[in-house]
Protein backbone atom coordinates (compact mmCIF):
# COMPACT_ATOMS: atom_id res chain seq x y z
CA UNK A 1 0.00 0.00 0.00
CA UNK A 2 1.07 3.54 -0.62
CA UNK A 3 1.52 4.20 3.43
CA UNK A 4 3.81 1.35 4.19
CA UNK A 5 0.67 -0.46 5.79
CA UNK A 6 0.33 -4.15 4.96
CA UNK A 7 -3.45 -5.13 3.54
CA UNK A 8 -5.37 -5.60 7.23
CA UNK A 9 -2.35 -4.67 10.05
CA UNK A 10 -3.86 -2.43 12.09
CA UNK A 11 -0.23 -1.76 14.30
CA UNK A 12 3.01 -3.60 13.93
CA UNK A 13 2.40 -7.42 14.60
CA UNK A 14 -1.00 -7.42 15.19
CA UNK A 15 -3.69 -8.65 12.53
CA UNK A 16 -7.29 -6.83 11.92
CA UNK A 17 -9.98 -9.26 11.82
CA UNK A 18 -13.33 -8.48 9.40
CA UNK A 19 -16.04 -9.88 11.81
CA UNK A 20 -18.88 -11.74 9.68
CA UNK A 21 -21.67 -9.38 8.58
CA UNK A 22 -25.52 -10.69 8.18
CA UNK A 23 -28.58 -9.57 7.57
CA UNK A 24 -31.94 -9.65 9.27
CA UNK A 25 -34.50 -11.00 7.62
CA UNK A 26 -37.52 -8.64 8.45
CA UNK A 27 -36.08 -5.12 8.41
CA UNK A 28 -32.95 -5.74 5.84
CA UNK A 29 -30.63 -4.55 7.96
CA UNK A 30 -26.61 -5.75 7.69
CA UNK A 31 -25.17 -6.10 10.74
CA UNK A 32 -22.45 -7.87 12.35
CA UNK A 33 -23.35 -11.24 13.31
CA UNK A 34 -23.03 -11.38 16.92
CA UNK A 35 -25.66 -8.52 17.04
CA UNK A 36 -28.18 -10.59 15.13
CA UNK A 37 -29.55 -13.79 16.62
CA UNK A 38 -29.52 -16.86 14.49
CA UNK A 39 -32.61 -19.25 14.43
CA UNK A 40 -31.75 -22.87 13.13
CA UNK A 41 -33.83 -25.06 10.97
CA UNK A 42 -31.94 -28.45 12.31
CA UNK A 43 -30.97 -31.91 10.93
CA UNK A 44 -33.84 -33.27 13.35
CA UNK A 45 -36.76 -31.35 11.51
CA UNK A 46 -36.91 -28.80 14.74
CA UNK A 47 -36.90 -24.96 14.39
CA UNK A 48 -34.91 -23.74 17.17
CA UNK A 49 -33.00 -20.33 18.45
CA UNK A 50 -29.13 -20.67 18.51
CA UNK A 51 -27.68 -18.68 20.90
CA UNK A 52 -24.16 -19.58 20.07
CA UNK A 53 -24.22 -19.59 16.31
CA UNK A 54 -23.17 -22.67 15.96
CA UNK A 55 -25.71 -25.36 15.50
CA UNK A 56 -26.48 -27.54 12.50
CA UNK A 57 -28.54 -26.62 10.27
CA UNK A 58 -29.91 -24.04 7.88
CA UNK A 59 -29.92 -20.64 9.56
CA UNK A 60 -31.67 -17.07 9.40
CA UNK A 61 -30.90 -14.03 11.42
CA UNK A 62 -33.52 -11.51 13.44
CA UNK A 63 -32.59 -8.47 14.98
CA UNK A 64 -32.94 -8.88 18.94
CA UNK A 65 -36.00 -6.23 18.62
CA UNK A 66 -39.20 -7.31 19.30
CA UNK A 67 -40.59 -5.15 15.90
CA UNK A 68 -38.25 -7.48 13.64
CA UNK A 69 -39.69 -11.18 15.12
CA UNK A 70 -43.46 -10.11 14.82
CA UNK A 71 -42.58 -9.05 11.39
CA UNK A 72 -40.74 -11.92 10.40
CA UNK A 73 -43.14 -14.68 11.87
CA UNK A 74 -46.10 -12.56 10.58
CA UNK A 75 -44.99 -12.48 6.66
CA UNK A 76 -43.18 -16.25 6.79
CA UNK A 77 -40.07 -14.50 6.49
CA UNK A 78 -38.72 -17.47 8.62
CA UNK A 79 -39.90 -19.88 7.15
CA UNK A 80 -39.25 -18.55 3.40
CA UNK A 81 -35.40 -18.73 5.22
CA UNK A 82 -35.10 -21.82 6.47
CA UNK A 83 -37.32 -23.40 3.94
CA UNK A 84 -39.42 -25.27 5.82
CA UNK A 85 -42.93 -24.72 7.02
CA UNK A 86 -42.66 -24.12 11.57
CA UNK A 87 -44.82 -26.48 13.92
CA UNK A 88 -47.14 -24.96 16.02
CA UNK A 89 -44.78 -25.64 19.32
CA UNK A 90 -41.59 -24.17 17.68
CA UNK A 91 -44.05 -21.20 16.71
CA UNK A 92 -45.08 -20.91 19.99
CA UNK A 93 -41.47 -20.85 21.53
CA UNK A 94 -40.62 -18.22 19.02
CA UNK A 95 -44.01 -15.93 19.48
CA UNK A 96 -42.89 -16.55 23.39
CA UNK A 97 -38.84 -15.23 23.25
CA UNK A 98 -40.82 -12.36 20.71
CA UNK A 99 -42.72 -11.01 23.44
CA UNK A 100 -39.60 -10.88 25.98
CA UNK A 101 -37.86 -8.95 23.57
CA UNK A 102 -38.00 -5.05 23.76
CA UNK A 103 -38.86 -2.27 21.02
Amino acid sequence: MADGTAGRRAKKGHIQRRLPVRTCIACQQAKTKRELIRIVHTPANTVEIDPTGKKAGRGAYLCPQKSCWDLAIKKHSLERALKTTIDPDSLARLEAYAAALQG
